[in-house]
């Protein structure tokens, strides 16, 4: 019933995932475990991303209940990602319609931009994305204005549940683990992004290969966005057809080196700070003009 048996590694980690939480809530907590998990609650971001761009199964109804399991360890009914997601993000890609566009703000790149972005972010996008979506829905679409109001509920249950058993291993296993999840995907499109050049056809995006056996190949940007509905284990084959194409600066190999040199270090050393490929770009025009 799987649409692509390498979805076994999803349901791996929703497994783990589940289990993790489950032993944690009954036997107490543990740093190392604690923080294997908000890994894989890292991880749960990347997968509803994932499903959201093509369902991991061929049954609806099961496509329901993952929807469902998403959106209680994500903290966020999973259809906000179709309006913000998958019809302006990519559709726009850091374009000036899209409501993530990371120079929205500010054209800065250092680490006050890159932990106001998700929070602004996230407003503009229930703002100008998901309220919107749903009240066309509600006009134009009852059916799938109901199923999404679903997820609503789910959540505010399995919130409304735990808090009354237990508030601080609610608030400690499962609202933390919700923001980080929530938190790190929204930082994750900033990085990808930020100081790219968007009107580019390759250098639109920045791609992390550490990330990629971790998080489904999530790292592997600029081939995602060439072809969004293609499944992510197939990725790393598309990115190795254009990763020629794509300047090398754009091609990271750690996540966590980038944070650290750019947000950390730059701070002390003037040539780790960013270099907007998209204001080189608005220069360059104006000079040719």
């Amino acid at each position: 019933m799987l649409k692509y048996k390498a979805d076994v590694k999803t349901l791996l980690y929703i497994v783990i995932t589940t289990t993790l939480f489950t032993l944690q809530w009954h036997y107490g907590f543990n740093w190392l475990a604690y923080i294997v998990y908000l890994h894989f609650s890292v991880a749960v971001a990347v997968i509803t991303h994932n499903h959201n761009h093509l369902n991991i199964w061929t049954k609806k109804w099961l496509n329901i209940l993952t929807d469902w399991w998403l959106t209680v360890f994500y903290g966020m009914p999973i259809f906000a990602w179709i309006p913000t997601h998958n019809r302006n993000h990519h559709r726009y890609t850091n374009k000036e319609p899209d409501t993530t566009r990371t120079y929205r703000h500010t054209e800065n790149n250092d680490v006050v931009a890159l932990l106001q972005y998700p929070s602004i972010s996230g407003y503009n996008q229930m703002k100008e994305g998901v309220i919107p979506y749903m009240q066309e829905l509600k006009a134009k679409n009852k059916e799938q204005y109901y199923q999404n109001m679903g997820q609503l509920a789910v959540l505010i249950l399995w919130l409304v549940f735990f808090f009354v058993w237990s508030w601080k291993k609610a608030l400690l296993y499962v609202l933390i683990p919700q923001q980080v999840s929530q938190f790190m995907v929204i930082t994750f499109n900033y990085v990808q992004h930020v100081h790219a050049d968007e009107e580019s056809e390759y250098n639109h995006s920045r791609n992390f290969m550490g990330v990629n056996t971790f998080l489904f190949n999530n790292g592997y940007h600029t081939a995602h966005h060439m072809r969004a509905s293609l499944h992510w284990s197939e990725t790393p084959a598309a990115h190795e057809k254009i990763a020629h194409l794509i300047a090398p600066e754009l091609n990271e190999s750690s996540f966590w080196g980038y944070l650290f040199r750019t947000y950390i270090l730059s701070i002390f050393v003037p040539r780790y700070r960013s270099e907007s490929k998209r204001l080189m770009r608005i220069e360059r025009v104006k000079k040719a003009a």
